[in-house]
């Protein structure tokens, strides 16, 4: 089986799919064969193959098995809102058990390392009483934690990671990613994230003008999360 982790965000817009693809980029330059699933995505385009969301097609662009958008992109919803608000306006139910199952077949499909992006922060809604934090509990995955550089990071880093740890998932570490140019005290940040959030930090990334993931990848270090 894949050693597997779920990327979760401190909240939305923080890079996760920018930092999802570097990491594999960075697996795949060290030899390892990758997978990765977006379980759920709002606001996809209409294509004349289907719904389709620009964050799981980069993740399919950025992996080296040669998955359909199906698995790679289970629950495709075209409203760009909150997923269990634009699931309910399109009549759709989301399911953890449907979610579960896809992940588990990906990550039997052969890859050396599998990454299952999460949807908006750690808590995201799914119905009146499911959240997408129930599918890394299903799988028992370990957490990879994607921190955006900005005002407020700190607290919203460290009660992510305090739910994380409630929830009895370990948080295998931390990735810091500037999404946008001259934060104020940017290192002092990063030092206090450093002393207070209990995981190695696998990189920091500063701000791309590009948006190319390859760039982030040089910053990545996987070591920690590869077998030992």
């Amino acid at each position: 089986m894949a050693k597997t982790y779920f990327i979760a965000g401190t909240d939305t817009e923080v890079g996760k799919t920018y930092v999802s693809a570097a990491l594999l980029s960075a697996a795949a330059e060290a030899g390892l064969q990758t997978a990765a699933v977006k379980p759920v995505a709002s606001g996809c385009e209409h294509t004349d193959d289907g719904l389709r969301n620009e964050d799981a097609l980069l993740l399919q662009e950025a992996m080296t098995l040669k998955l359909p958008y199906q698995q790679v992109n289970p629950f495709a919803l075209e409203p760009a809102i909150a997923p269990h608000i634009a699931a309910a306006e399109v009549g759709k139910q989301l399911n953890v058990a449907r979610m579960a199952g896809v992940c588990r077949g990906v990550m039997s499909a052969g890859a050396d390392l599998v990454l299952i992006e999460g949807a908006g922060g750690w808590r995201t809604p799914l119905g009146p009483r499911s959240f997408l934090s129930q599918l890394p509990r299903e799988l028992n995955l370990p957490v990879i934690l994607v921190v955006g550089m900005q005002l407020g990071c700190i607290n919203h880093a460290l009660l992510t990671a305090e739910a994380i740890r409630r929830d009895g998932l370990p948080l295998a570490g931390w990735v810091a990613n500037f999404t946008r140019d001259g934060m104020a005290r940017a290192d002092e940040n990063l030092q206090t994230l450093k002393a207070l959030l209990p995981a190695p930090l696998l990189g920091t990334l500063p701000f791309d003008t590009a948006a190319d993931y390859r760039n982030g990848a040089q910053y990545l270090d996987i070591t920690p999360l590869l077998p030992h």
